[in-house]
């Protein structure tokens, strides 16, 4: 049911009652879907999305492209495994094109990030080069416009 799936992506905190006006279904149908999907790992996780910035909390983010060697019988995916198990990093991606693997990771301060990658990283067997970008500013994020200054675009009317 796609349009549940896409309901609860955009807000999980509606109640099944309010789906259920939205999707003409049934409340009790709505709840065992939800379930359904939760047991099935369809719906992997609940997700807040916070403005860390405006939190007063300062977050370092970087996405570092990753060049492997893959490996005999396993490909990238066994390299990537190792990656994602460090609690700094927050997601990774296999890519196509010029690099292998895109690993977004989080830390206090430039330095914790930098240590990272080449205490952590690049010292894996396999890891051939990494690039590292910071994030400057995030403008949107999941779907979700951050900071949105939605001010009036009115044209100035002058006598």
């Amino acid at each position: 049911m796609k349009e549940l799936l896409e309901l609860l992506e955009k807000n999980y905190t509606q109640s099944p009652e309010q789906m259920s006006i939205m999707l003409n279904m049934p409340a009790e149908k709505i709840t065992a879907l939800i379930e359904k999907f939760e047991k099935e790992q369809i719906i992997v996780k609940y997700q807040t999305i916070i403005d860390w910035e405006k939190a007063g909390v300062d977050n370092v983010t970087a996405v570092i492209e990753v060049k492997i060697t893959p490996q005999r019988e396993v490909g990238f995916d066994a390299i990537a495994e190792r990656i994602y198990r460090y609690p700094e990093v927050r997601s990774v991606y296999l890519m196509s094109g010029s690099y292998d693997l895109s690993v977004t990771v989080e830390g206090t301060n430039l330095r914790e990030v930098a240590d990272f990658v080449s205490t952590k990283l690049s010292t894996i067997d396999g890891v051939v080069s990494t690039t590292t970008n910071f994030m400057l500013k995030k403008y949107k994020y999941a779907g979700v416009i951050i900071n949105d200054q939605q001010e009036e675009h009115r044209l100035v009317v002058s006598p």
